[in-house]
């Protein structure tokens, strides 16, 4: 398939990394904590007082390492991320164990400028490092009579210490249909911010589907199995009333418990206004087309 990617978004456009890493507090002033600390936060927002790296304080759903926004930045120390492998099986000509440093040697990685956004109703323009998943379902050879590709987490509970609580039914998996796996906008990311992905973040290696919510974008992937039945996907597995299989970003379908027609823009200041949410994230001049003649309110 031609890689077809092309970017409306520059550098400019870019979270700034401390706002992007401490987003838990951003976010707090946002939900109203008071003026003073409102502020603060406001002040932070502008970049004034930027964290380091090591300092930073993530706020993320990591479920395998906690229920609560900074379990993952607490936990994820403890997950070894090398060596790492992934299993690729199903309806390929070359199933197998791939090495990740193979797999890496074998791929273009390139900054991806996207749109990023989450079901609580904020969004983020994050750059992330990584390459197109087609070109990864090219080394193992995708056969005719496959239709969908399902992911699979890494299940290590003696080191993601929320595995060993019936939160989710572990593994984590999510799906996707393969012409959305094979669309150039769809990457296995490998890095955020010019640096490697932290462990909290998904780390060594994670899917990016930018037109989606955030959910669907699996973390610390271990296994790619094509398929010709469309996968389980645990968060449809666990609410299938809130969480489709499809989940596009479709202002147009409300969560059940929130609106998702704004957002609000993490480090857009104090007085940021709320915007309106762009169908598919802003990328419906790519992937609408992927959708054509389906009812997106019934199969959200």
């Amino acid at each position: 398939m031609a890689h077809r990617w092309t970017n409306d978004l520059s550098r400019a456009d870019i979270t700034p990394e401390h706002i992007y890493m401490n987003r838990r507090q951003i976010m707090a002033g946002l939900a109203g904590v008071g003026l003073a600390g409102i502020a603060g936060q406001a002040q932070a927002s502008q970049g004034l007082t930027p964290n380091s790296w090591d300092d930073i304080t993530n706020y993320n759903n990591f479920y395998e390492f906690g229920t609560g926004k900074e379990d993952p930045a607490r936990y994820a120390s403890a997950l070894t991320t090398s060596p790492w492998t992934i299993k690729i099986d199903g309806m390929v000509d070359r199933p197998g164990e791939y090495a990740l440093g193979d797999i890496l040697s074998k791929m273009t990685i390139e900054e991806r400028i996207y749109r990023f956004r989450c079901v609580e109703a904020w969004s983020m323009v994050i750059p992330w490092n990584g390459f197109e998943l087609s070109d990864l379902l090219d080394m193992a050879g995708v056969q005719d009579s496959a239709k969908y590709v399902a992911f699979e987490t890494l299940y290590r509970p003696d080191e993601m210490r929320g595995q060993k609580f019936s939160t989710i039914d572990w593994p984590y998996v999510e799906g996707l249909r393969l012409d959305e796996a094979r669309h150039p906008l769809t990457i296995m990311a490998t890095g955020l911010y010019g640096k490697d992905l932290p462990k909290q973040n998904g780390a060594p290696i994670r899917l990016v589907v930018p037109w989606k919510y955030g959910f669907k974008s699996i973390k610390s992937v271990v296994r790619i199995t094509l398929t010709d039945r469309r996968p389980p996907t645990s968060w449809n597995k666990l609410i299938p009333r809130e969480y489709g299989f499809y989940s596009n970003v479709n202002p147009k379908v409300d969560h059940p418990r929130w609106s998702q027609a704004s957002e609000r823009v993490v480090g857009g200041g104090l007085f940021s206004r709320r915007q309106d949410t762009l169908m598919f994230n802003g990328y419906e001049s790519q992937v609408a087309s992927l959708y054509k003649g389906m009812d997106l309110a019934k199969n959200f």
